[in-house]
């Protein structure tokens, strides 16, 4: 039986891969960094999951690529799968290296930079005629604009923190010169309007598009703006084909989410992104294609290979979005948001694997 590598374990992404690979016939082993998350992660408890390891230490350690290439030598060869940016990272800053004991798609460190680099994704989205929003060098001369650093991740930031509106020229110089502490010179563009959206694609080790699967957010927090706690899945030929275009032509290989706004790009997240256990609730073989085509397997990409509206909330994020929308004086979302109590699916819920989701109850009341 093949073994798949789980990092990360704290996050929700984690158990949807879990469930995906063990579900699909592979023995699954989670990791967690004991510093980053001192309780038992939930992914632990999952019964897809043959067994969870602890590493001391944090995923930021400078020999943390030592501490996780030794565990790696263990497993005979595995298929890792980097639930985590820092982890996605740390591989691909030492791929020759890590390419010895397991199989991965990960992009070289260049390209990830350059993909994390929303002026560098502008730039290049308009060489290839995919629509981005307006972008302002100078003071806007239309509002609302958004002020953002060209790459908030990498700086630390939150994402709710990554990004500032403005809707008149004394809220903007207050907020170009908050967000200039963290970049000096951020990227400043109209506030598109429409439905938020995202084009989740895998790239093979020759960029060829091998899954794929879209939602579009239903509701997010906080509610001026923030992660989804509520999404839809959809399909969407033409934004993941303009997704493709995009990643490809940076030479990209891995999961990556490229944002969509108004039928424009907004940004691309090149790793696995916050509404990742979609493809679980979804049906989508997006975890098992990953597992299959980093062993070296040329799969063809089959379009529409997921069920469409299904609609999944993270419910405890979620009801804090309701509260925030009426805060807002927005009651449309908030009454939606209680129709969905019956209709949307928590999404780390699984009738043939309740532990995790008690777990992720458990662990949040003790961290309150």
């Amino acid at each position: 039986m093949d073994t798949a590598v789980i990092t990360d374990g704290k996050y929700r992404s984690s158990v949807a891969a879990a469930r995906a690979l063990g579900r699909g016939g592979w023995r699954v082993a989670a990791v967690q960094t004991r510093r980053d998350c001192p309780l038992e992660p939930p992914v632990f408890v999952s019964r897809h999951v043959a067994e969870g390891r602890w590493l001391e230490g944090g995923a930021a350690d400078p020999d943390y690529p030592d501490r996780l290439y030794a565990l790696l030598e263990g497993y005979g060869r595995p298929v890792l799968f980097c639930a985590g940016a820092a982890t996605l990272n740390a591989v691909a800053g030492q791929r020759e290296r890590f390419e010895r004991v397991c199989d991965f798609l990960i992009a070289p460190p260049a390209v990830l930079d350059a993909l994390n680099d929303k002026e560098a994704v502008h730039r290049r989205c308009r060489e290839l005629d995919i629509p981005v929003p307006r972008e302002f060098d100078g003071p806007p001369d239309r509002w609302p604009v958004v002020i953002k650093p060209r790459c908030g991740e990498k700086l630390g930031l939150k994402a709710k923190d990554r990004y500032a509106v403005a809707r008149d020229p004394r809220e903007y110089a207050a907020k170009l010169a908050a967000m200039s502490e963290y970049d000096p010179h951020p990227v400043v563009q109209e506030k598109v309007e429409g439905d938020g959206a995202g084009a989740s694609l895998l790239l093979d080790r020759e960029s060829r598009l091998v899954a794929a699967i879209c939602h579009r957010r239903i509701r997010e927090y906080p509610a001026s703006g923030g992660p989804s706690t509520c999404c839809e899945s959809f399909y969407d030929e033409g934004m993941i084909r303009q997704a493709h275009r995009l990643l490809a032509s940076f030479g990209f290989v891995g999961m990556a989410m490229v944002e969509f706004k108004g039928n424009r790009v907004l940004e691309v997240n090149p790793r696995v992104w916050g509404s990742f256990p979609m493809t679980e609730r979804a049906d989508s073989p997006f975890a098992l294609h990953y597992a299959r085509a980093a062993r070296g397997e040329r799969l063809d990409y089959q379009p529409q290979d997921y069920s469409t509206g299904v609609r999944m909330r993270f419910t405890l994020n979620d009801g804090a979005a309701m509260l925030d929308y009426l805060r807002h004086g927005r009651p449309g979302p908030f009454f939606q948001g209680v129709a969905d109590w019956f209709r949307a699916r928590e999404a780390l819920s699984a009738r043939d694997d309740p532990a995790p989701w008690r777990r992720y109850l458990r662990n949040t009341l003790l961290r309150r």
